[in-house]
């Protein structure tokens, strides 16, 4: 089987087994654990047993060159035989674990994070890799989210830490395309400039070596991984132990080879690493409760595999590979300890289990042959890779190498005591009280599997050396034959005897367990690393809220000040820069702009003289108006229809408001002709800038490559003379999609809200004998020209929709002209329950962002999402950007008539009517409010 057909079936599994869920309860990760058993099976007999790398491409966005290129070397068949695997086990082991009989969302996640693993070890595009990695990120963030209200916090902090080294990946993703000028991962590692730039490699190397360590849980992000232990015992076997936190290795083992080029590689892994190897080792015998010794174990380990894989040769990244796979082993089999103890004797804490070989013998057994890989004793997978860890640091040169030797030293022994911590105490004595053990054979089944697997492996190292001599030499992209053998027994050398030392040493820690835990039971630092990054999170939340004070609370003013204050220094930059331009720019106006420039001055002046609020309205549209017919006159026909028919719908929608509100302004309390001079002045010199600003620039150059180039190809690539409409549905098409999407959630938005927060009511008139009382004679006019506009209006948005390709028009334009007549029948209506549109606005807004999704879909046939597909019928140029534009016109429509529905529903119960005077201010205050 090929690549595309296994990345294809694990995500399908994320379909299936919530749908399965439903009807079996927890019993559906047996389908999950049987889809990824038998994907291992495929991938070790299938890709992962070919002697050369096994590539894949897919078409997706090839304007950018960014493909879904899938590719197996050593280094990716090693972890997609891991991930795999032990999903498959793990979620076995949920089938007996979950108790709950809703488990949909919890298996719709961990095979979501397993497909994204899989998908992220199999990338050999940066982009793809990079979406991969964000996946798992998002799917460790809600499983830890699932565990209720405890979880929100740690979760919260494990998505602050993993995100932003997301965003450390997204800079060096960014740096090394601008770099090679190319996304495909495997060009980008064998590029030159690797070696002979030593800036771009310093870079790159320290931006990725800060996205993995956060995702490795590396000193000082380490923190998160301990924290997320609230998470239930699969997902901390499954995530947190042997697959997400390994999404750090794998990036470092997969840059190895390219970013030693950079000095400050070896140095920064190898510090770290060691660092993270001794504090992790420290904490873990402070700990009482098996699962945090676990966790602060597995903070250990994967430094000591960041400091072997910093070491760079080829040994080391043997050494690294090897235990990848022994840590996957014993930690998942330890965090399923934990499960079953849970489940069993009710608590993980060390100092209330006794009596474990009797209680419960042959899961103790498990228990121990974990604990021994992880001490690394003979001859356990655990001691075999340690060996080659500890031969790697100490036959390697340089002062990495030194460093890596020594710390590496130390923190085997810290390995040995606290590995023995967690079954010295709680296997010898009188048993307590255990719960039976009917529903967990199944767990203590899964266990056996990986702790016999991670023992036996041991002696039989040499079935994993293809496999693990493959993964170091794509790690260094050397060929496999330079790699040395993998073995259980390579003579007595410096590491065995450092090997010996460490085991010694860490069971004289064993025998002295109370005088190490008096020694160690107090803070070891002033703060904690939750703690710091509990201040980080409020240093963030607090930066935000002083960066948004300036402009909080309903004030125009506040918000218009910005702008005002950038619009004024910008412009008078310009004007600085270009001064002489002023002139000759003003002198080419002609008498129809001066015209049109002293009738918006007008309507400005109109508003700013009105005293209620409908009358600024309509002064408003003046200004509106006026630089319609503007743009009319300089040749932009559409924009001109556009800001034509948006003038029209905003009155429309502005009134529906303006019938909750008071018919006046408030009165000013003082001060008020002060603060009228003051932002007079501000509005002035801010236009007056803007003005000279727009002289400045007018000809300042010709048109742009990229016009040009629409202007003499468009017509031809796309079959549409309106270049405007071809940028925004063939070229922009994106652009436009991502557009639409947000007017379909602006519905949405809009639909909470008001559902949310009941809206002011309706202001009714005092005097039922006043003329425009009557809805019904007020609106003669109105229903009687309706009945021949509102018909004509609904076909002419259909046709200005269809000739948009070709002439001003499209599916925004069309969705405008469209909503006119809804809302002209809306207010020639007698009352606002008769004036409602009778559509699913909600409905019509998503249908437009699904067609043009779907159109987008349609375009990878031709390679590219979103990329037209044309086609000539009896003459007649079609495109499927004419349906990506239907799109358009549905999310517009679905909005607008939102805005029709909601502002515009039936007065509530209740409405008091309004008077002038001081209610009237009183009011508006509180609308304000």
């Amino acid at each position: 089987m090929s690549l595309f057909p296994v990345l294809v079936t694990a995500w399908a599994l994320v379909l299936l087994v919530p749908v399965l869920a439903g009807r079996l309860g927890p019993l559906a990760g047996w389908a999950g654990a049987a889809g990824l058993g038998v994907l291992t099976v495929v991938v070790a007999a299938g890709p992962a047993s070919s002697p050369e790398p096994v590539t894949e491409v897919l078409p997706w966005i090839p304007a950018l060159d960014v493909m879904v290129r899938l590719r197996m070397d050593g280094l990716a068949a090693l972890f997609a035989l891991l991930v795999l695997g032990v999903g498959a086990v793990i979620l076995a082991y949920s089938t007996s674990y979950l108790t709950e009989r809703r488990s949909g969302g919890f298996y719709a996640l961990m095979t979501a994070f397993a497909a994204a693993m899989l998908t992220l070890v199999l990338a050999d595009d940066l982009v793809l890799l990079f979406v991969a990695w964000e996946i798992t990120t998002l799917c460790s963030y809600l499983l830890i989210l699932r565990v209720g209200p405890k979880g929100r916090e740690p979760a919260a902090r494990t998505l602050l830490i993993t995100v932003s080294g997301g965003l450390a990946l997204l800079a060096a993703v960014c740096t090394i395309v601008v770099r090679t000028g190319t996304t495909q991962l495997s060009v980008a590692l064998a590029d030159p400039a690797w070696g002979t730039d030593p800036v771009f490699a310093g870079v790159v190397a320290v931006l990725v070596a800060v996205a993995a360590m956060t995702k490795a849980a590396q000193f000082p992000f380490h923190s998160w991984l301990p924290d997320a232990m609230v998470a239930p015992a699969p997902v901390s076997a499954y995530l947190h132990a042997a697959a997400m936190v390994k999404a750090g290795i794998y990036l470092l083992m997969r840059f190895s080879g390219a970013a030693s080029a950079a000095p400050v590689w070896p140095w920064l892994l190898v510090t770290v690493g060691v660092v993270t190897a001794l504090i992790g080792g420290v904490f873990a015998l402070q700990r009482h409760d098996l699962k945090e010794l676990l966790a602060y174990s597995t903070v250990s380990q994967l430094g000591l595999l960041v400091a072997v894989i910093g070491v760079g040769t080829p040994g080391a990244l043997l050494a690294a590979s090897a235990h990848v796979v022994a840590h996957a082993l014993f930690k998942s089999a330890g965090f399923m300890t934990v499960g079953l103890l849970e489940r069993r004797a009710g608590t993980r804490d060390l100092r209330e289990i006794r009596g474990l070989f009797r209680a419960m013998p042959w899961a103790a057994t498990m228990i121990v042959l974990a604990a021994l890989s992880m001490a690394g004793i003979p001859i356990t997978l655990g001691f075999v890779s340690k060996e080659y860890v500890l031969d790697a640091a100490l036959t390697a040169s340089g002062g990495p190498a030194v460093l890596a030797a020594a710390g590496l030293g130390v923190a085997a022994v810290l390995t040995v005591a606290y590995s023995a911590r967690m079954v010295v105490p709680v296997m010898f004595g009188a048993p307590g009280e255990l719960r039976p053990a009917a529903g967990t054979r199944v767990m203590a089944g899964t266990i056996t599997v990986t702790a016999v697997a991670g023992a036996a492996l041991g002696p039989a190292a040499p079935v994993l050396d293809r496999l693990l001599a493959g993964s170091a030499a794509a790690s260094l992209s050397v060929p496999a034959t330079g790699i040395d053998g993998f073995y259980a027994w390579h003579g007595i050398n410096p590491a065995l005897a450092v090997s010996v030392a460490a085991i010694a040493a860490g069971a004289a820690l064993v025998a002295a367990r109370g005088r190490v835990d008096r020694l160690l039971d107090r803070p070891l630092w002033p703060f904690t690393g939750v703690g710091a990054v509990e201040r980080l999170r409020a240093g963030v939340i607090d930066l935000g809220r002083a960066t948004g004070r300036p402009t909080a609370g309903d004030s125009p003013a506040r918000h218009l000040l910005v702008p005002i204050l950038l619009i004024g220094v910008g412009g008078t930059a310009a004007v600085a820069l270009r001064a002489g331009d002023v002139a000759a720019a003003a002198g080419t106006s002609r008498a129809s702009d001066l015209l049109l420039l002293l009738l918006a001055a007008t309507g400005v002046g109109a508003v700013l003289a009105a005293r209620e609020r409908l009358a600024a309205v309509l002064a408003a549209g003046v200004v509106g108006f006026a630089v319609a017919l503007w743009f009319y006159g300089l040749g932009a026909a559409d924009v001109a229809l556009t800001q034509l028919l948006v003038e029209v719908l905003t009155v429309a929608v502005i009134v529906l408001i303006l019938r909750r509100l008071p018919r006046g302004f408030p009165r000013s309390r003082g001060g008020g002709g002060r603060r009228t001079v003051v932002r007079g002045a501000l509005a002035v010199g801010a236009g007056a800038a803007a003005t000279t600003a727009a002289l400045a620039m007018t000809g300042w150059r010709g048109p742009s490559a990229a016009s040009t180039w629409f202007l003499a190809e468009a017509e031809e690539r796309t079959g549409g003379s309106n270049v405007v409409n071809t940028i925004l549905v063939d070229f922009r098409a994106l652009d436009t999609f991502g557009e639409l999407v947000v007017l379909a959630l602006a519905a949405l938005v809009m639909t909470a809200l008001l559902d949310a927060r009941r809206p002011q009511p309706l202001r009714v008139l005092d005097d039922p004998a006043a003329p425009v009382s009557d809805p019904r004679a007020n609106a003669v006019f109105l229903r009687t020209a309706a009945k021949v506009l509102v018909p004509f209006l609904l076909l002419a948005s259909v046709y200005v929709l269809l000739r948009g390709h070709n002439a001003p028009g499209g599916g925004f334009i069309g969705a405008l002209v469209g909503a006119s007549a809804l809302v002209l029948a809306y207010l020639a209506a007698p009352s606002d329950g008769a004036g409602r549109v009778r559509l699913p606005f909600l409905l019509v807004a998503g249908m437009g962002a699904v067609v043009a999704a779907a159109t987008g879909l349609l375009g990878l046939a031709d390679g590219s999402f979103l990329r037209p597909l044309h086609a000539d019928l009896l003459g007649v140029h079609l495109s499927t950007a004419l349906v990506f534009d239907v799109g358009v016109y549905l999310a517009v429509l679905g909005v607008v008539v939102a805005g029709l529905n909601l502002l515009g529903a039936p007065q509530a119960e209740g409405a008091e009517p309004l008077s002038d005077g001081s209610d009237e201010d009183r009011a508006s205050e509180e609308v304000a409010r």
